[in-house]
């Protein structure tokens, strides 16, 4: 995250301060200048009209440019003009880039969650989550985040129960990063109070989507490492 008094703040200057030797590559944010791996980077291009695109994909053709996956870093992006330097074009940021790269993460999430659904790795339901966590089948848990408090305490203590019983180090992530209004909104007969990714490749790219769109909105790392990495019984 971005705080005063670090080497980020070096982002404040205006473009025209960046060193003659910066060069814009797939690893490196065009805000922080730093290095990083690509799944916690945001490909944007120029669009043919000229506006700035992001291209979660990163299929799109033409010169590209990558900031770290952060809303605040988007925001500063656009704020000082970095896409024009970076693309090497009078590509144009809209004001309102940040919040339609998050729609665009939100749609992404909830199009992977109906795969892994179909997939027969996505579940809902209070009583199905719990099963799924106590037997070590789930990956990452899901709530509404305006659900019953007491429906996810009890889902939490499933959580608890498993990491005790397999010396986890890591928990199975939990996130509330919709409310149920916006659950109906972007998944319609699909949407859920409480459910969980299983694993499995669709699973697993749900959690991996979750991740990116929390890490987008609250800055810093994501919940785990990776999903891969958690031990099973």
């Amino acid at each position: 995250m971005i705080s005063d008094g670090d080497q980020v703040n070096d982002a404040d200057a205006p473009d025209d301060h960046w060193p003659d030797d910066f060069v814009v590559n797939d690893r490196t944010c065009i805000v922080t200048r730093e290095a990083t791996s690509p799944d916690q980077l945001i490909r944007f291009v120029r669009g043919p009209d000229g506006a700035v695109v992001p291209d979660l994909k990163r299929q799109l053709p033409g010169r590209g440019c990558w900031i770290r996956a952060e809303r605040q870093l988007v925001d500063r992006a656009v704020k000082k003009q970095l896409f024009a330097r970076a693309l090497k074009s009078d590509a144009k940021a809209s004001a309102d880039l940040g919040a339609l790269v998050d729609r665009l993460l939100v749609a992404d999430l909830a199009g992977m969650m109906n795969m892994a659904r179909k997939a027969g790795q996505f579940v809902s339901g209070a009583m199905k989550v719990d099963a799924a966590v106590r037997s070590g089948a789930a990956v990452g848990v899901f709530h509404a985040s305006d659900a019953a408090a007491d429906g996810v305490r009890k889902i939490d203590q499933a959580r608890k129960a498993w990491k005790l019983g397999t010396d986890a180090g890591e928990d199975i992530p939990a996130f509330l990063l919709l409310t149920g209004a916006e659950l109906d909104e972007v998944m319609g007969e699909n949407a859920f109070i409480h459910a969980c990714a299983l694993a499995g490749q669709a699973g697993e790219g749900v959690v991996k989507r979750a991740n990116l769109l929390e890490q987008y909105r609250k800055g810093g790392l994501s919940q785990t490492k990776g999903v891969a990495d958690m031990p099973k019984q």
